[in-house]
C-alpha cells in the first residue's frame, strides 16, 4: 500500500481549539488500497478537528458520488454517497484501534493518519445492492435487462408436464 502524507494530521504543532481540514477524494486515493470497484470518485470530506489538552475529537463529514456498475444491468451510474463519523483520539502506552469510535495512540506519536477512516467511510456508504436509478424507475434500456426479462418470461410460460395435468384431474373427480 502506498503511503501519502496528505492524509496525515501533524497534531503536535496545532494549537488547542478547533481546526478544519478539507479533502477532495478522487480515484487516485483508492490506488493505495486493494479496491477497484469505483470507476470514478468525487467525494468531498471535511474534518473538524478539536484539539483539547488530553484528547482530540474528530468529526468527519462526507458528501459526493462514486461511479460504479449496476449489479443488474452492468451499466455505469453515479451513486451518491454521504455520511458522518465521530472519532475520539486518546493517548496510552500502545496503539489500540479495537473500538470503532476511540483510537488510542502511543504518547510519542506526533501525527494522525486519517486515510483509513476516510476509505472505510466511503466504502461503507455505498449500498451492497447497486441498482441503477433507471432500472428502478423503468427508464433504462439495455441488452442485459432485455435478456433478463426474456428469461423471466420464458420461465413463466414454461409448459407443465402433461402427466401432472392428468393427476390434477384425479383430484377434481
Amino acid at each position: 500500500m502506498k503511503q501519502t502524507n496528505v492524509y496525515k494530521i501533524p497534531f503536535k504543532g496545532l494549537k488547542l481549539g478547533k481546526h478544519r481540514f478539507d479533502y477532495l477524494i478522487e480515484k487516485e486515493f483508492f490506488e493505495a488500497y486493494p479496491y477497484d470497484e469505483f470507476i470514478e470518485t468525487t467525494v468531498h470530506v471535511v474534518i473538524d478537528f478539536n484539539k483539547k489538552d488530553t484528547i482530540f475529537e474528530l468529526h468527519f463529514d462526507m458528501q459526493g458520488s462514486v461511479r460504479i456498475n449496476c449489479d443488474k444491468s452492468g451499466e455505469e451510474y453515479d451513486q451518491p454517497v454521504q455520511g458522518t463519523y465521530d472519532l475520539i483520539v486518546n493517548f496510552g502506552n500502545e496503539y489500540n484501534d479495537e473500538s470503532d469510535q476511540i483510537l488510542i495512540l502511543p504518547h510519542q506519536e506526533y501525527e494522525l493518519d486519517i486515510s483509513q477512516y476516510i476509505y472505510e467511510m466511503i466504502i461503507l456508504s455505498v449500498p451492497t445492492k447497486r441498482i441503477h436509478p433507471g432500472v428502478l424507475d423503468g427508464t433504462l434500456k439495455s441488452k442485459a435487462l432485455d435478456k433478463l426479462e426474456e428469461l423471466q418470461n420464458r420461465k413463466q410460460k414454461k409448459q407443465i408436464d402433461p402427466r401432472w395435468e392428468k393427476l390434477k384431474g384425479l383430484i377434481k373427480d
